[in-house]
């Protein structure tokens, strides 16, 4: 058993933070499924952009779709859903065996509605519609106006995973979302059973950003603690998801059958080449949790991980961390908050070169 086969074994859920059509064509999901245990697949802009910049099977596709689709959003997902359907249809044994409580597959609603939330409800309505697999979830982005549509989709009966979190009060909005969203649901009788999100908390742009505000205070007790925030921020965050989800809160909704709100660690690739590559992996290990990897990343847990259950170790020493970075000024809650907004701009931006890309 390779390691991160050991790592889904301690209840963790790995999900690849990749699709491309030559990751399906070539058998290399397929592989990633059987051999590293992988249960789930995560898409965004810059996924896309990547992908059709790289792989060699779009070509014909594009050339028909030039001639046929003068729209280029309209051409860009003619060619990213038959992938996504795909890779739901790898996925599906794995959410058949799991109950549905896995084997899914993100796809992301336009960043451009970021901050329109009956626009991202009907968007995510669409996007179900035409990839129409159980065991999709519609990426909608954890702004207010995202938090908004995620309850009333999740009323709706569809499926989201909650992008682009970077704070704990970001985490915690969207659990208290849910289960609103559940409880309207089961208000109306319709079946909960198979109602599935996720909240994925990025890790390593907090550490970007927090680290260079430590260098800019440049004391050495503030230097100590690089690397430290993203890490420590994600131990409170799993023990505000055991609060909620194992607690009063959901107990109702348990009992009808719902499954909790899981939490996603995203940008689990280290940005700081002289951090540890596994950083934002190892630490984090722990029941009713997933991990997005990217490739390399994957590769490393494969090549030198060392699982263990650890998410719940030193909550102490990370509170201790947090209280210091507070101390020093630092503000994570308004950290948060800068890198949701630039997050959207980001993939708003990696969006528009995708579209440049099918023109």
């Amino acid at each position: 058993m390779n390691a991160a086969r050991q790592v889904t074994a301690l209840g963790q859920s790995l999900w690849l933070d990749n699709l491309s059509r030559s990751l399906i064509r070539e058998g290399t999901l397929a592989r990633m499924i059987a051999e590293d245990g992988i249960s789930g697949v995560t898409s965004n802009p810059s996924i896309f952009q990547n992908a059709l910049a790289t792989s060699p099977y779009y070509a014909d596709d594009l050339a028909r779709l030039k001639a046929e689709q003068p729209d280029l959003e309209r051409r860009y997902e003619a060619l990213a859903i038959p992938d996504v359907q795909a890779a739901c249809d790898l996925l599906d044994p794995v959410y058949e065996a799991s109950g549905g409580n896995d084997g899914y597959v993100s796809l992301e609603v336009a960043p451009r509605w970021a901050h329109d939330a009956p626009k991202t409800v009907a968007e995510a309505q669409r996007l179900a519609a035409l990839v129409n697999r159980r065991n999709l979830l519609v990426k909608v982005p954890g702004t207010h106006e995202g938090v908004s549509a995620f309850e009333a989709l999740t009323t709706l009966g569809v499926n989201v995973n909650v992008t682009l979190l970077f704070s704990v009060a970001q985490v915690q909005a969207v659990f208290d979302a849910y289960l609103r969203g559940l409880a309207a649901r089961a208000r109306t009788g319709a079946d909960t059973r198979r109602s599935k999100a996720v909240a994925s908390l990025f890790l390593s742009r907090v550490d970007t950003l927090v680290d260079k505000q430590l260098g800019e205070i440049g004391t050495q007790e503030a230097l100590s603690l690089r690397g430290k925030a993203a890490v420590a921020m994600a131990k409170r965050a799993y023990q505000a998801y055991w609060n909620t989800f194992h607690g009063d809160a959901f107990a109702g909704l348990a009992q009808q059958g719902a499954a909790p709100q899981y939490l996603l660690w995203a940008s689990t690739g280290v940005k700081n080449p002289d951090y540890h590559d596994l950083l934002y992996v190892e630490p984090l290990i722990g029941p009713e949790t997933i991990n997005t990897l990217p490739d390399k990343t994957l590769a490393a847990l494969r090549a030198h991980g060392r699982p263990a259950v650890r998410v719940t170790d030193g909550l102490d020493e990370a509170e201790m961390q947090l209280a210091e970075l507070a101390r020093l000024g630092i503000d994570l809650e308004l950290v948060g908050h800068r890198l949701q907004e630039d997050g959207v701009a980001l993939f708003e931006a990696s969006y528009q070169k995708l579209l440049a890309q099918t023109a």
